[in-house]
């Protein structure tokens, strides 16, 4: 029995929460463009929440932009699937299931761009949301007139000018875009190259006017770990669509305007929603807190023997560690008026619930693509706030930077630099490596050399007090307990 409308009646399993007639019958109120597991484990999940609780009331008209595979599945299943979540929240484990009715239709932009067209004219429409990969928003020359255009950008605008023609201008028609794309000010971003884009097709400046002041491109930060298609046998029915996603939400969205605020009304029914004037405080706790210290904890956990996060979760000394790495280091140095104390614990909180998800296997090896990168761009910054505030030594962060070190011993081989884990060797892709190797020929100096190289840091590490003098006691330390020297 595959999922559908008609078979609702017969899922009967308590585990399942299921959709009303009322839901499955609501106006359109959104365009999406993609199907990805993110855009329906996070956006969808929470208008169809909204939905049951009957406060937003609208669905979803999703735009496949993408040539790989095609809309069958969803027209099967009447466009319902299920979310399977499951994971740890406050400690304690999480299981629910829920079978989504957020979305009535699922368009090709190759083969029915026509029809998306024809949704810009209903007045029910008040919001674009899309997630086309950091790819997708990019500046583009495209011909609007296409069918459809190639870019992101260019579907966006053909779309817009169509509503604009479609209500002659009113500007209280404008719509409500966000972008969940994860690049930095996505949505100035996207408006800057709609805006270029319209310039570039030599459209009326008055349809340029109308695109910058009664379109909200609203600046937004998401954060669910939606591990892509999932099967569970046990609720009694077949869901080619089915997802799993962990507990936690974040979908941070930012705007002054209350009417904005006013459309967005799914944000009143889950804390995960946050319609805020600055995303800054998210995306700082984000990135420093579970990006960071995921990052400066991939190595020690990898030299550890460990494969997974969760396996190395399961370990106390571990454990301990990260979560005096997360609530003590990097939340000091990143405490300040706008990131309280409670942000930040509540916060750390939820990452560590996060990492011991037993349902999740991410693997470090994964954490460690482009692992230089990520140190520059995730903690650098952290051992620069945290020595504008203390002249301690912040010995678990060094401690972080000294297993990336040690694992950045490598061995060479046709090109490529291999770890020396013993049982779990595998091919260090970064753009250092090769650098990073070369400072390894010469070990008395490599600890310094490497931390001393603005060329890879921005900054000397080396000139912080007391930084390279903890780093090179962490490397003897973990050097030693793995029975070697430096």
């Amino acid at each position: 029995m595959y999922l559908n409308h008609k078979n609702l009646v017969s899922i009967t399993s308590a585990t399942v929460e299921k959709p009303t007639e009322k839901v499955l019958n609501l106006p359109e109120k959104v365009i999406q463009f993609g199907t990805g597991v993110l855009l329906r484990g996070l956006p969808d999940y929470f208008i169809d929440k909204a939905n049951k609780k009957g406060v937003f009331n609208g669905r979803v008209v999703v735009v496949k932009s993408t040539s790989s595979g095609g809309v069958d599945a969803f027209k099967e299943q009447n466009n319902l699937y299920t979310t399977c979540i499951k994971g740890i929240s406050k400690g304690e484990i999480v299981e629910e299931n829920i079978i989504n009715a957020s979305i009535s239709r699922v368009l090709s932009a190759r083969e029915q761009w026509n029809e998306i067209l024809a949704t810009a004219a209903s007045t029910d429409i008040e919001v674009i949301i899309s997630n086309t990969t950091e790819a997708g928003i990019v500046e583009s020359s495209d011909n609007i007139q296409d069918m459809p255009p190639a870019s992101f950008p260019g579907k966006l605008l053909s779309y817009l000018y169509a509503r604009y023609k479609a209500f002659n201008g009113d500007v209280t028609k404008g719509l409500i875009i966000l972008p969940t794309e994860l690049i930095s000010n996505n949505g100035d971003v996207l408006k800057q190259y709609t805006i270029s884009l319209a310039k570039k097709n030599n459209l009326e400046d008055t349809f340029i006017q109308w695109l910058t002041s009664a379109n909200s491109f609203c600046n937004t930060l998401v954060d669910r770990i939606v591990p892509g298609a999932f099967v569970d046998e046990s609720l009694g029915y077949k869901d080619d669509l089915m997802i799993m996603a962990e507990p936690f939400t974040l979908w941070a969205i930012e705007t002054n305007d209350p009417k904005v605020k006013d459309i967005l009304s799914f944000a009143s029914v889950d804390t995960g929603v946050v319609v805020t004037p600055s995303v800054y405080k998210f995306k700082e706790l984000k990135l420093r807190l579970l990006n960071g210290s995921h990052t400066l904890t991939c190595a020690y956990a990898l030299l550890q023997g460990f494969v997974t996060v969760k396996e190395a979760m399961e370990n106390v000394s571990f454990k301990t560690f990260i979560e005096e790495l997360a609530f003590n280091e990097i939340g000091q140095a990143i405490e300040s008026e706008e990131i309280t104390r409670t942000d930040i614990n509540d916060f750390a909180g939820s990452v560590i619930d996060r990492f011991s998800n037993p349902f999740l296997a991410h693997k470090w090896e994964a954490i460690s693509l482009n692992y230089t990168s990520k140190m520059v761009l995730r903690n650098v910054p952290i051992v620069e706030k945290w020595y504008s505030k203390s002249e301690d030594t912040p010995k678990h962060i060094a401690t972080g930077f000294a297993a990336y070190i040690i694992l950045m011993d490598t061995e060479k081989s046709e090109g490529k630099f291999f770890t020396k884990l013993k049982g779990n060797s595998f091919a260090i892709q970064d753009d250092q490596a090769g650098k990073l190797y070369d400072y390894w020929q010469n070990e008395d100096t490599v600890v310094k050399n490497i931390l001393a190289d603005q060329a890879i840091w921005g900054v000397d590490l080396t000139s912080f007090p007391g930084f390279l003098e903890e780093v090179q006691a962490q490397v003897n330390a973990i050097k030693k307990e793995n029975k070697t020297t430096v």
